[in-house]
């Protein structure tokens, strides 16, 4: 009897270190999302602010195992870091960079100029001349006290239309067209080591392409740096527009930049009036119907996510000369924008991991589409 007692006790132990061994994704693990594509493009997540302060030991375990980019997920707007005119709140931005530094990742600074998360008192800026020298001030003193931490700058946001016209934005409506030139001209100066990216949402569809191919090639003839252009990848598993995705990929690739999938999640909840983008300031009213997957994720609306993402992680794979990094918009499910937007309140499941920071499906599917090839 003494014998089965210990026999016991050490299956018994053997078993929690396994499982430990499970949900701590160690770092020598191959199966891991930055080990599998190392050859092919970064692989990033966003942070926010409680996940640089690490105050999740599992969540960070997380991070630091199956990523090797990183991108601020709202540290670094200008809202949060630039509050008051010529007065920077750099503590939360300090923190990610070190972050970044500490697990050896390629950090992404988002975003130097966004018409949304704006300081106050942007707004009630009325002549050109101080809009200018706010941006002049704003992405000259926070380019320069990253230059040599940020590998890579969103330095303009979302500065289109879905038609691919200019958003009358308070940038556009002073400066005009012009001020994504001096946007890139100071980030340039600023950030000489950066890569400078331009970042936008839906830009994979041909009425917002044809917009963005015309704002990189102004860039180009004024002479500024471009380095690549960010696709966001907010999309839906019931209308994953892979032939535009794809078509994007090569038309921006002809101009001479990179390309970078910047926000990618896939959400798996009706959209009210079939919304298509990721406009911020849009919000709707909540209903059953609008959210029909409270407590778990049907299997078959599970297989449908996993489908898509092995889709889309195999045109990236195809096109990996061109791609320079796929970032998710967020760790886990829960820790996803879209459980707010559009509308608030409700239970989404767009990501690789589960509101445990367990592997899904997807997950599995996106690995072994590298595991089978070799």
């Amino acid at each position: 009897m003494k014998n089965y007692k210990q026999l016991f006790s050490l299956v018994f132990i053997a078993a929690i270190l396994f499982g430990c061994k499970r949900t701590s994704y160690q770092a020598d693990n191959p199966n891991t999302l930055k080990e599998v594509f190392k050859d092919d493009f970064f692989i990033g997540t966003a942070l926010s602010n409680k996940q640089i302060n690490k105050t999740d030991t599992t969540t960070d375990s997380l991070i630091s195992t199956q990523f090797n980019a990183i991108t601020a997920e709202n540290t670094m707007k200008a809202g949060l870091i630039h509050p008051v005119w010529g007065k920077f709140n750099f503590d939360a931005a300090d923190k990610f960079v070190e972050y970044g530094k500490i697990n050896n990742m390629y950090i992404v600074g988002h975003t130097l100029i966004w018409h949304s998360q704006l300081p106050p008192f942007v707004h009630t800026i009325t002549n050109a001349d101080s809009l200018k020298q706010f941006m002049e001030l704003h992405i000259q003193t926070v380019g320069q006290r990253y230059a040599s931490s940020i590998d890579s700058w969103d330095v303009v946001n979302e500065a289109l239309n879905e038609d691919g016209t200019w958003r009358e934005s308070v940038f556009y409506k002073l400066l005009g067209e012009d001020y994504i030139v001096e946007a890139f001209r100071e980030a340039a100066k600023a950030a000489p080591n950066s890569a400078l990216y331009y970042n936008d949402y839906n830009i994979e569809q041909p009425q917002k392409r044809a917009g963005t191919i015309k704002l990189i090639k102004k860039l180009q003839e004024a002479g500024v740096r471009i380095d690549g252009v960010g696709i966001q990848g907010h999309w839906n598993i019931n209308n994953l527009p892979l032939n535009e995705i794809e078509e994007s990929i090569l038309e921006y690739s002809k101009l001479g930049v990179k390309v970078a999938i910047t926000e990618l999640d896939l959400g798996v909840l009706p959209n009210p009036w079939d919304l298509e983008g990721a406009d911020v300031n849009q919000q709707f009213d909540g209903s059953v119907e609008m959210n029909p997957y409270p407590v778990q994720l049907p299997d078959s609306v599970s297989r449908l996510l996993a489908d898509s993402y092995e889709q889309l992680f195999r045109l990236f794979l195809k096109h990996r000369d061109k791609i320079s990094r796929v970032t998710l918009w967020g760790v886990n499910d829960g820790h996803s924008w879209l459980n707010n937007w559009p509308i608030r309140g409700r239970t989404n499941y767009p990501l690789l991991f589960d509101r445990n920071n367990q592997p899904k499906e997807a997950f599995q599917r996106i690995i072994s589409i590298k595991n089978n090839s070799n």
